[in-house]
């Protein structure tokens, strides 16, 4: 065992020497060509300085690319690609997000790892009873260590080759490749085998108690004491070549991690602390006041100092023996005596104190009247909050003596007390201010930082890029305790999507605010007047349906998308398994022949009944059912009104369309206003001239689509949905598609 530990060890001091031979060699080769390391790598820069002096003022440029979490809460087995800049998170409630900000708190928080029982994977803790029967079966401790869960965190480095120096991810690169680029990191909370003892051997529980539920009660005491976190290196190359560290300080040395929470404590109607943001001004001066930060904030810091000492020599004078005569006449009760000393106030001032107790922000008024920072908008405080919040933690990051690889911070609910406009800025400008605040510090390395956004708000969402969103899905339980989360890469998802249609989606869910991300269901509809009636159309159908689910107490979001643009956002829906209902019209038409303007004779397919048609204009119906490769491909209406209901089906969508409302009935509506008519013939006149579905159509084409939604909305009582419309929202109402109608985890071209 000490040979092997040994040769490996000689192995990560042979790659280290190799490693350092390739970035000093590229580093001597770019300053003879005189270029610096950027343009060496084919990028432009100053060719003035080289690379070492480059790297002085941006340091090196290593980042976190990957993240894994396994066995913590619904995130069992999760990998997150994040984005060198921001990662926004988004998803339905209780899908994770929060967990994965917690379980970095945990790991890498201030106050160290602080796990309970709850934190393990619920599929997960049944493995603690196992071995627990495993040890009392006798079986070899190493058994009985491998089956007891863990929680672990897993961080993937990327730094550049032509770095000079690794800094603190350095006793983390233990590869042998020479063009290897990747450092793995990995943190455990996990048993050791001179503990499970402690774990798993616990007295008899009380007569009357089942062993099972006794146990898992006791585990809540002894987990803390037999559980710890250790930390090691793995070889990005060959998984069974790790290094163990003794302790976990080298993670904090190579991450420092920071929280911007979502509550703030920012109302002071809960809240007896008002002057939140003025808090923050104590913490830029602790920082400030580091023997490491910046020399400018050091001359500040000690400038404020000299100020406030300056203000306590002047009031020891005067001041003090005035306070003296407030104190009470102890001489009556015989103090002091001669063998007592003299009792004096004496006036002292702090500057952290004073900025913690004492100063508050304040909004300036013309009057002189100075409101105080409880009386501005929780947005605006909010806003400022989080603004200070990042120059607190920026000022730390200088402030450190080595600074970490990488800065990660978490902001979860940036949206909260802010107005639609204010979220999308603060997501879009977010990068260019932390650009402006690096900007002060011209003379050292840039601030390298990233950011993981978590939120419920569309505005943020869709503000940010679609490479950038990270989907996290909460997958429905096939049994007890299965419940967990997986994670939709968007920029591996949405690849096989065009850039085109990509660029419609974006431009599409940002301008109407769409929630599709946040909600549990969704609905397509054709036009204005669908949309407008749905809410009165999911109450309707919910009054005839049997059952606990009703549409009205389920998040169905609703989205108007026309019949020509739907089928563009099937990719979408398909990855992110949302159940969606799709309702659009039939669009019959007919072929016409006419001439044209060179006399020639043009066959035109115009709109008409569905009696007269022989196919549909529906560009969502023909994409639906099109065979692939196959783009001249047509479908009559026949065949469309034969459907069945599982024909109707792809995956977690159903379409829906116009068909007659009785079985056996032969008429049949071409668009929504005419399914109206006919599902409600008493509430229309009739001339009673041509055949039901044609006078239908036509009674249709003299309603006004926005008189003809308010009425239906709000002035008629009792009537009913058409009959399509209904069968789909019955199918939607149901519930969640189990892992049996498995979507393809990335995007198949519709």
């Amino acid at each position: 065992m000490g040979e092997r530990t040994s040769y490996k060890n000689r192995q990560i001091k042979t790659a280290k020497r190799i490693k350092a031979k390739r970035i000093k060699s590229k580093a001597k080769l770019a300053r003879a060509a005189g270029f610096s390391g950027d343009k060496f790598n084919g990028a432009s820069s100053d060719k003035s300085k080289t690379i070492e002096e480059q790297q002085s003022t941006r340091g090196p440029r290593m980042r976190i690319e990957k993240v894994r979490v396994e066995g913590f809460r619904l995130l069992q087995d999760v990998e997150i690609m994040l984005e060198s800049k921001s990662t926004v998170i988004v998803g339905r409630n209780n899908s994770g997000k929060t967990s994965f900000t917690d379980i970095f708190n945990r790991f890498i928080g201030e106050s160290g790892a602080r796990f309970r029982l709850e934190d393990f994977s619920a599929s997960q803790r049944e493995r603690f009873y196992t071995a627990k029967i495993m040890r009392e079966q006798g079986k070899k401790p190493e058994d009985v260590l491998a089956e007891l869960p863990s929680i672990s965190l897993t961080l993937t480095f990327r730094y550049e080759s032509n770095d000079t120096t690794l800094g603190p991810l350095s006793p983390f690169v233990i590869d042998l490749d020479i063009d290897s680029t990747t450092a793995i990191v990995r943190v455990e909370y996990k048993a050791m085998l001179e503990t499970i003892h402690t774990l798993l051997d616990i007295p008899l529980p009380p007569e009357g108690v089942e062993p099972r539920a006794y146990f898992f009660r006791s585990l809540r005491d002894t987990l803390p004491k037999a559980y710890s976190s250790h930390l090691q290196a793995i070889d990005p190359t060959d998984n069974t070549n790790r290094r163990n560290f003794e302790s976990t300080v080298g993670l904090a040395n190579l991450l420092q991690c920071n929280f911007i929470r979502a509550q703030r404590n920012l109302d002071h109607a809960q809240h007896s602390e008002t002057d939140v943001i003025g808090k923050l001004l104590n913490a830029l001066f602790k920082t400030a006041s580091e023997p490491t930060a910046a020399t400018a904030d050091q001359e500040l810091a000690k400038e404020l100092k000299a100020s406030v000492e300056n203000i306590e020599r002047n009031i020891q004078g005067s001041f003090d023996e005035m306070l003296k005569k407030l104190l009470p006449a102890m001489e009556t009760l015989g103090f002091p005596s001669l063998n007592d000393t003299e009792l004096r106030p004496e006036t002292s001032l702090n500057v952290e104190t004073l900025l913690s107790d004492h100063t508050k922000v304040v909004y300036a008024g013309t009057d002189g009247v100075h409101l105080p920072e409880g009386y501005s908008g929780l947005g605006t405080r909010n806003l400022i909050y989080m603004l200070l919040q990042l120059e607190s933690y920026h000022k730390a990051y200088r402030a450190k003596l080595t600074r970490p690889a990488t800065h990660l911070i978490f902001v979860e609910e940036p949206e909260a007390h802010l107005h639609p406009q204010m979220q999308e800025v603060f997501i879009s400008q977010l990068n260019a201010a932390i650009g402006k605040l690096s900007a002060s510090y011209p003379n050292e390395a840039e601030w390298k930082v990233q950011f993981v956004i978590t939120t419920h708000s569309p505005h943020v969402a869709n503000a940010a890029s679609f490479e950038a969103i990270r989907y996290f899905l909460n997958e429905p339980a096939v049994q007890a305790n299965d419940r967990q989360t997986k994670v939709k890469d968007f920029k591996k998802g949405m690849s096989s999507i065009s850039p085109d249609d990509q660029n419609f989606l974006h431009q599409y869910m940002t301008l109407t605010k769409c929630d599709l991300y946040f909600a549990d269901k969704a609905i397509m509809v054709e036009g204005t007047t669908e949309r407008l009636l749905m809410p009165r159309l999911c109450d309707l159908t919910d009054k005839l349906l049997d059952g606990p689910h009703k549409l009205t107490q389920q998040y169905v979001t609703c989205v108007e998308v026309g019949g020509a643009y739907a089928h563009i956002f099937y990719p979408l829906l398909d990855f992110l398994e949302l159940k969606t209902l799709v309702i659009t019209d039939l669009d019959s038409t007919k072929p016409v022949e006419k001439i044209n303007k060179k006399g020639k004779t043009i066959t035109t397919w115009e709109k008409c009944p569905v009696a007269e048609g022989e196919r549909t204009s529906n560009a969502a119906i023909k994409e639906w059912f099109r065979p692939k490769n196959n783009d001249g491909w047509q479908v009559t209406l026949d065949e469309l009104i034969s459907k069945t209901s599982s024909e109707k089906l792809s995956g977690y969508r159903r379409i829906a369309y116009q068909i007659p409302e009785e079985p056996n009935a032969a008429a049949c509506a071409r668009s929504y206003e005419d399914a109206l008519v006919l599902a409600n013939p008493g509430l229309f006149e009739w001339p009673n001239e041509q055949d039901e579905a044609t006078e239908a159509w036509e009674i249709a084409k003299g309603l006004a689509k926005a008189d003809t939604a308010l009425r239906f909305a709000i002035c008629e009582k009792e009537w009913l949905p058409p009959r399509y419309i209904k069968e789909g929202l019955a199918w939607l109402s149901g519930p969640p598609l189990t892992k049996n109608a498995e979507a393809p985890s990335e995007v198949a071209g519709a």
